[in-house]
This record gives structure tokens, C-alpha cells and sequence, in this order.
């Protein structure tokens, strides 16, 4: 199978696996996406789902964000790993998004990232999930599956953006890496042996 024919199989059996995508973190607008997404790292989804009813109901916006303390933050964010770091974060990230852009979420890469706590992939989630713009943001469940299923030679997740970025058409983008994400967490765990894995089967097992 060519590596052609195998990015042509995920995408098939993942679009009959999850012909919709739901986005995993609940928001209500760019600002509290990205705020989620900026939580999530080294924390489930799950997790940070608990926790941000409370956290935006006193903070959902900029300007409520800046007016806290850091203590008060990690006080509301406090079971999520890294908390001290995430505190500080979401108050540098809410200042500046008022002091550089009146409180609104940019839409570039750039101006995304230079906010404190935004990545590239926390600035590629909201671009495509809080924006729409084409993006394949990259976490550790595709930067895995992508190496398993042999559609990158990546060594970190940014050579395998930028391979599933020439593998897979653009217009799928959004769409397909939630499902490999989705996928990977149904059937192919990081501490699991795979056995429900079965892309990985269908491609490789004669």
C-alpha cells in the first residue's frame, strides 16, 4: 500500500466513524476556546471541561480575566495540572488581548502566538475551530498515528503538520484532525496495545 492509498484509507474509515465532529472542549466563542485549549495541555479534555463553567461564569471575557489576581485564577483552575503556570498565563494572555487588540481574539498566527500560554497548536485550534480557516493543529495522538501509520517521518509534530498538511486535501483539514484524534483515543490509547487499532491492521497485516 503506497502512503498515498494508506492517508486514503484513514480518511475513509474516519468518515464513517465519526461523520460528525463535535469540538471536544465546551467555549462559547473564540476568547473561552482558546482559553480552554491553553488549559488542555497535559490535561484531558474531560478535566478541563469541570472546570471552566465556574472559571467562565467569573471570567468568560478579557476584561473580567485581567481584573483577577493570579491566586484567584489558580484558585478557580486548581485541579488542572500545571495551574500556577496556567494562572499566570491567562492573565498575561487577557491583558495583552486588551492592551494590543481591544479585547478581541486575533485571527493570525502570529498575533496568536504571541500571546503568553498560546503555541502553535493552541493557535491552530482556534483558528480552525473558533475561525474556520483551514489549519490540522497537531497534538500527541496524531503526531502518533501519523508515525504508526507511516504518513510521516516527523521527529516532532511540526514536520507532521507540515506532512499531513501535503497528504491530505485541504478542505479535510478541520474535519480530519479531530477524527484522528477522536480515533486514537477510542482505538489506539498511548498505553494501550492496539489491539482495536485496526487502521493500523488494514494497512500493514497481509
Amino acid at each position: 500500500m503506497t502512503k498515498k492509498q494508506r492517508a486514503e484509507l484513514v480518511q475513509s474509515e474516519l468518515d464513517k466513524l465519526y461523520p460528525t465532529t463535535p469540538i471536544p472542549l465546551d467555549h462559547t466563542d473564540p476568547y473561552t476556546l482558546m482559553v480552554a485549549v491553553a488549559l488542555s495541555a497535559q490535561t484531558t479534555d474531560k478535566k478541563v471541561n469541570q472546570v471552566t463553567p465556574n472559571l467562565f461564569e467569573v471570567a468568560g471575557t478579557p476584561q473580567r480575566m485581567a481584573r483577577l489576581e493570579v491566586f484567584q485564577i489558580k484558585e478557580l483552575i486548581k485541579e488542572i495540572g500545571l495551574s500556577n503556570t496556567k494562572a499566570k498565563n491567562l492573565k498575561g494572555m487577557a491583558e495583552l488581548l486588551l492592551e494590543r487588540h481591544n479585547g478581541v481574539v486575533p485571527q493570525t498566527y502570529e498575533e496568536l502566538e504571541a500571546l503568553p500560554g498560546v503555541g502553535h497548536k493552541t493557535a491552530s485550534v482556534v483558528m480552525s475551530q473558533g475561525f474556520g480557516f483551514p489549519a490540522f493543529p497537531v497534538d500527541t495522538h496524531i503526531h502518533r498515528l501519523m508515525t504508526q501509520w507511516k504518513l510521516t517521518s516527523g521527529k516532532n509534530v511540526v514536520e507532521t503538520e507540515r506532512d499531513a498538511k501535503k497528504l491530505f486535501p485541504e478542505e479535510v483539514w478541520n474535519k480530519l484532525h479531530l477524527q484522528i484524534i477522536f480515533y486514537g483515543r477510542e482505538y489506539s490509547p498511548a498505553r494501550g496495545k492496539g489491539e482495536k487499532d485496526f487502521i493500523t491492521k488494514m494497512m500493514f497485516e497481509k
